[in-house]
């Protein structure tokens, strides 16, 4: 049998690529660098549109001009050709009277996917393109690599996150998408800003996982040998800085890490935002979210009235308020603030066919039940107030009712986007909060908080009546950009790990 019988054959991907080092091989030889340093470029696609929409078809200008881009399409052996860049797309006009023979002889070593720059002057071709009459041009990078024609479906799913960068080259709504989340942090920053807040920093690595409940990431220091998390949640920082007063208002935009599931909603690495604000409570927490919420949608869409899947959501404020239990009691006529023990509470639940465990306390299946029984229907935005206490351990008691506690949780399509708190501030009622929490853990929930004594010894000089929000960043993107997953508005989000890659 012969050596060549043995070989797998090439793949037509792989058969492209070979050919496209060939004519990178054909560039090096003719003395041209397909990886050079720099390139002039003094105008983009977007700007020479809105600069030129009125010129006629058939006119041309003498107003010169260096483009660059990724070249898209080719058609007439190379005489037009589609650049886009990060702002759109104009039309490349490379006529053999214009320009040099040997560059229109390289133009044949160009491909769909190399990045180029041009120089040449404007013009609008008979049938209304306005294109650049190229009369030189240079070879930037060259793409060994085949673009997708069509990048849709579910075998293309998968890729899409696993090489964004493709999917950004060829979906204009992927670079949209991503446009909008950068304005909407923008945004954010703006609305704050301008409401007196300080922007600060907290760290990543710390000793304790705390702030929520959920299972931390591990990691360890060598030179401390000590062992770290990082952080599930940026709370109990910020409010440290609420203590020692460096700004009566605070926020921070920061990566959250959480060793959890993963699905449509939930990320392993996200993005939150959280502010503290002294001598506020819950009450001011609300109005601050939706009129942060309501200047964001229309800074970024010039809208309050959003469109996220089958639904039509106004953003408008106010929003409307319904407490935990009384929504409760609206879905199923149970009100459970008549129900004073938690075996009582697990049989009510599962007379409604909610799953719960029979060792949960009341305000687990409260939650369970609020869950499964009302959450889903929220889909106009609402604050829901007045969570039970065993569920909140960093949130003051209610004034009215000691067995809630001042806490809202922000739904908008039938989802949790913020979650807020008069926040918690005796340290006494601290400690006994921790303690519970370390007790949970101690009987295997991996997600209960452990004591943190320093925040308690922080607490025990003194924090000023405080109201504090956290917000998810990524689901924020997801509702204002009809983003059906919380992938579509992450660049790169976490991905199970291929064999042998």
């Amino acid at each position: 049998m012969s050596e060549n019988a043995t070989r797998e054959p090439i793949s037509a991907k792989e058969s492209i690529r070979q050919r496209r080092l060939e004519k990178l091989a054909e560039l090096v030889d003719k003395g041209i660098n397909p990886y050079p340093y720099t390139f002039d470029k003094n105008a983009n696609a977007a700007d020479l549109q809105k600069k030129y929409k009125d010129l006629a078809a058939g006119e041309e200008t003498e107003d010169s001009y260096a483009v660059a881009g990724r070249v898209m399409a080719i058609r007439n052996t190379g005489m037009f050709i589609d650049l886009m860049d990060a702002t759109g797309k104009i039309q490349i006009f490379s006529h053999k009277e214009n320009m040099d023979p040997e560059m229109v002889k390289t133009l044949k070593l160009v491909d769909v996917g190399d990045i180029l720059g041009f120089y040449g002057t404007i013009r609008r071709t008979p049938r209304g393109e306005l294109s650049i009459k190229a009369v030189s041009y240079k070879i930037l990078s060259k793409s060994l690599q085949t673009l997708p024609e069509k990048f849709h479906g579910l075998t293309d799913v998968e890729t899409r996150y696993r090489q964004r960068y493709v999917d950004l080259i060829v979906n204009e709504k992927t670079r949209d998408t991503f446009r909008k989340r950068s304005l909407i942090i923008s945004k954010i920053r703006e609305f704050l800003n301008k409401d007196g807040y300080m922007e600060v920093e907290t760290p990543i690595l710390q000793t304790l996982a705390s702030g929520a409940n959920a299972r931390p990431f591990n990691t360890h220091h060598n030179a401390l040998d000590m062992d770290l998390t990082l952080r599930i949640a940026l709370e109990l920082y910020l409010k440290r800085l609420i203590v020692g007063g460096v700004s009566e208002r605070v926020y921070e935009i920061g990566k959250c890490f959480r060793n959890e599931g993963i699905d449509t909603r939930h990320n392993p690495e996200f993005t939150m935002i959280e502010l503290y604000q002294a001598y506020a409570d819950y009450n001011d927490m609300m109005t601050l979210t939706e009129n942060m919420v309501a200047y964001v949608a229309q800074e970024v869409l010039g809208t309050l009235k959003i469109k996220y899947g089958e639904h039509e959501i106004d953003l408008t404020p106010p929003w409307d308020r319904k407490t935990m239990i009384g929504a409760i009691k609206d879905a199923t006529g149970v009100d459970f603030l008549d129900i004073f023990t938690a075996e009582e509470a697990v049989q009510t639940a599962k007379s409604l066919n909610v799953s719960v465990d029979d060792d949960m306390n009341w305000g687990q299946v409260v939650d369970a039940v609020f869950e499964e029984k009302v959450e889903p229907t929220l889909i106009q935005p609402c604050h829901i107030i007045d969570y039970p206490r065993e569920i909140s351990p960093l949130a003051k008691v209610h004034r009215e009712n000691d067995r809630l506690t001042e806490r809202f949780e922000t739904r908008v399509n039938g989802w949790e986007i913020a979650n807020a708190f008069s926040e918690l501030s005796d340290p006494i009622d601290q400690r006994y909060r921790f303690e519970a929490q370390a007790l949970a853990k101690a009987n295997g929930d991996e997600e209960a908080m452990s004591i943190d004594e320093d925040y308690i010894n922080a607490l025990e000089y003194g924090m000023p009546p405080t109201g504090g929000m956290g917000m998810g960043i990524d689901r924020l993107v997801m509702l204002l950009t009809d983003s059906p997953t919380i992938r579509d508005v992450i660049a790169f989000p976490t991905m199970r790990r291929i064999e042998n890659q």
